[in-house]
């Protein structure tokens, strides 16, 4: 492996940032090294007030292949109280991208397996290569699913295809994850991360408080009219009193695009 660090990292001028894994060599693993560094960038990302948009993609043939087999191997000879530790911590540590404020993109270029499926099912939108293999395998290795997969995967799919797909372990083409609802749409690899920026450049092109006010009440789940009804009455009234909101009617009547500046 070379030593540069295993995820690039790319601020861009209108708030989007890019983070790249890279390691293609050994198809972009979950390894020690490369979870220490996405601790730090989430937690430097979670405290950016310019951040508007968060796009995560892979160099080489891999989005991400999951957890590195060999620390995990090991995980299982620290006894079963230190290994529980261990994984739990490990899968926290990825899943906050879930905490981000901002919407965030996967763009998934080639294969995404295990624990790199279930990190592009914790981003909010997702895009795949038309070729790119995605699955959760963990019971072809003899493992039970890990990092939240049950609950991510049937929140994608529905309860009976998410069964299916873990049952089996079986990989499905971008396209037929396209076709099952794993990702919005898949698309020529040499497109996906150019077709993500561009969904990412829409959002963060937004207005950013009622775009990050919308994150959090689409966090809450499949609410009821009412809950939604609720939530909705506190969140509306205050993205009226701003001035993004009278620059977006003025920007309509002027037939402009508008310049939202978060105030």
């Amino acid at each position: 492996m070379s030593e540069q660090e295993p995820l690039r990292v790319e601020h861009r001028p209108n708030g989007v940032t890019v983070l790249t894994f890279d390691n293609p060599d050994r198809r972009n693993p979950m390894t020690r090294r490369l979870t220490e560094q996405w601790q730090r960038t989430m937690q430097s990302l979670r405290e950016a007030p310019d951040l508007r948009a968060v796009v995560v993609t892979g160099t080489g043939p891999a989005f991400c292949s999951g957890a590195d087999l060999g620390e995990l191997a090991d995980a299982h000879g620290q006894g079963l109280p230190a290994a529980r530790a261990h994984l739990s911590a490990f899968y926290r540590t990825w899943l906050t991208i879930r905490d981000l404020p901002v919407p965030t993109v996967a763009a998934v270029g080639g294969h995404a397996v295990g624990a790199g499926l279930a990190l592009a099912l914790a981003c909010d939108l997702r895009y795949a290569a038309e070729e790119a293999k995605l699955g959760a395998p963990f019971v072809q290795l003899g493992l039970h699913p890990g990092m939240a997969t049950t609950a991510l995967l049937a929140e994608a799919v529905g309860l009976p295809r998410a069964r299916e797909l873990l049952l089996t372990g079986r990989l499905v083409s971008g396209a037929r994850a396209a076709a099952l609802g794993l990702v919005h749409e898949a698309l020529p690899a040499d497109q996906v991360l150019r077709y993500a920026l561009d969904v990412a450049d829409e959002a963060a092109a937004a207005a950013p408080l009622a775009v990050r006010l919308t994150k959090s009440g689409l966090a809450q789940g499949q609410p009821t009219v009412e809950q939604a009804l609720t939530w909705e009455a506190l969140a509306q009234p205050v993205t009226v009193t701003t001035d993004d909101f009278r620059e977006g009617v003025r920007a309509r009547r002027e037939h402009r695009p508008p310049r939202f500046t978060g105030a």
